[in-house]
């Protein structure tokens, strides 16, 4: 009995059509099945991965890398800004990350935030009057505008499919993004969120670099997916006087 996929098998189903890589599914599961523990603690093929084209694995990759990015901004922006944690007693930086975490794929919103998610959280982190968490209102509506535009998926298969408009869209609200950190400022003339810090000597772009990633996945799974589904993105064009956030 076969204990793993021959190089040749596995070509095939890296190469082959939906309906031939079915076939060849139906002859060689019942060996996978039985070889399959095995064959997972060894760090070779999964099972799972026969449902995956490259495309579905390169979206699995810049999920993941989006991912850890949004907590390294959310670790860095409170060690920033630690009065916004000061708001919600008893809550750490890791308390407010498993937070967003519970709500990935939901697309209802944050009770904190009155139900709202994705632009219109990230519009509350930058209103004057807004008395929250403006960290946690600015990461929660990236996290769930993030998760909008992955179409709430973590992981994706052949019959998934993703809107390039909506990562277009997500990749030009992080500009907006970046541009209100810089610009929003409380009627003292003081940032609302402290992000990047300039001295006489030092200039910390650390944030710049975060989002600059962030931007770039998300143009870059644009691109992806234009050149699969064949259908090309309406694009904007932003000006200092027009950064305004886009529905996705």
């Amino acid at each position: 009995m076969r204990d793993d996929l021959s190089v040749s098998d596995y070509q095939f189903l890296r190469g082959g059509g939906l309906f031939e890589r079915i076939v060849l599914l139906i002859v060689i599961l019942p060996s996978l099945l039985l070889a399959g523990g095995c064959a997972q603690s060894q760090g070779r093929f999964q099972l799972k991965d026969l449902a995956k084209s490259d495309i579905d694995l390169v979206a699995d990759l810049h999920r993941s890398a989006t991912l850890a990015v949004v907590k390294e901004l959310n670790t860095k922006l409170y060690r920033l800004n630690p009065v916004q944690l000061s708001k919600m007693p008893n809550n750490t930086i890791e308390s407010r990350w498993q937070q967003l975490l519970k709500r990935q794929g939901l697309a209802n919103g944050f009770g904190e935030l009155g139900g709202a998610r994705s632009i219109e959280a990230m519009r509350l982190a930058f209103d004057a009057g807004y008395k929250g968490d403006r960290v946690f209102a600015l990461m929660a509506g990236l996290f769930s505008m993030l998760d909008e535009a992955y179409g709430f998926k973590s992981e994706f298969y052949l019959l998934d499919s993703v809107d390039g408009q909506k990562l277009y869209n997500s990749a030009r609200n992080i500009e907006v993004m970046v541009w209100l950190l810089r610009t929003g400022k409380d009627e003292r003339g003081m940032p609302l969120i402290y992000s990047d810090s300039i001295s006489a000597e030092v200039v910390n772009l650390s944030f710049e670099r975060l989002f600059g990633k962030l931007i770039a996945h998300q143009d870059m799974m644009s691109e992806i997916m234009q050149g699969k589904t064949q259908r090309a993105v309406n694009t904007v064009a932003h000006g200092i006087v027009s950064m305004t956030f886009v529905p996705l």
